[in-house]
């Protein structure tokens, strides 16, 4: 299996100098660019996606509230556990870094030197992204589009094969998607549990606090006492 890609005349391996090579024409300032945004960025923008769409749920509360927010904390949680299934896939398949078998491509980012198939950084972008597109499907298609960007910039930056990022997109896209029933029967009761709580219950909707009060019954107002109404309008 070392030797997915091991000739020249593969595919996958002119498709590797064909992107790579978008590297050595470009200037340096971009390739740095490319390279931090291919390592650190593209993962903080769909987190800052993650939490854009959190923020909105919860200013907007309501029935939906818990099952949402379940579904953001599905999300990462998609991707931790996608990572940990290409631990073992990268042991079997063993297949070495491609500038370590190919000669005159660009490399962007040193230290490199463990195995290549699948991606692990296209496994992240990919899980967090379908995961966010099971909650919202307007920013999820932002994050699949930004997850496909991410994969491209690892074979521009010489430190995948194209089939490692394709590998790397799909574990993290079966995972999210066929270990998110049973997450969401796990989380969605534990979101609905935080959001009965007066102290926390604000991380699910920031109306949880008014859902409470509008449960109660205020002194008196059994009794048709004047605090009973001004409660009620309080408390809507």
């Amino acid at each position: 299996m070392a030797g997915l890609a091991d000739s020249g005349s593969n595919p996958d391996v002119d498709l590797l100098y064909d992107i790579n090579g978008l590297a050595k024409a470009a200037p340096t300032w971009f390739d740095h660019v490319m390279e931090f945004v291919g390592e650190f960025g593209l993962l903080f923008a769909l987190l800052g996606l993650l939490v854009w769409c959190w923020w909105g749920v919860r200013r907007r509360g309501g029935e939906d509230a818990a099952p949402a927010v379940a579904g953001l904390v599905w999300a990462p949680l998609a991707a931790g556990v996608a990572v940990l299934v290409n631990v073992p896939i990268r042991g079997f398949v063993e297949r070495r870094r491609p500038f370590l078998d190919h000669e005159g491509l660009e490399v962007l980012v040193d230290g490199k030197n463990d195995y290549s198939f699948v991606s692990d950084h296209a496994t992240l972008c990919m899980a967090l992204a379908v995961g966010l597109f099971l909650v919202n499907r307007r920013l999820g298609i932002v994050g699949l589009v930004l997850g496909l960007l991410g994969g491209f910039i690892r074979v521009y930056m010489g430190v995948h094969y194209p089939t490692d990022v394709v590998g790397g997109l799909a574990l993290g896209t079966a995972v999210a998607l066929l270990l998110s029933p049973v997450a969401m029967a796990l989380l969605t009761p534990l979101m609905r549990a935080i959001e009965r709580s007066p102290r926390v219950g604000w991380l699910v909707t920031a109306r949880g606090r008014h859902h409470v009060e509008a449960g109660r019954v205020a002194p008196g107002a059994r009794n048709g006492a004047p605090g009973g109404p001004e409660a009620r309008d309080l408390a809507a």
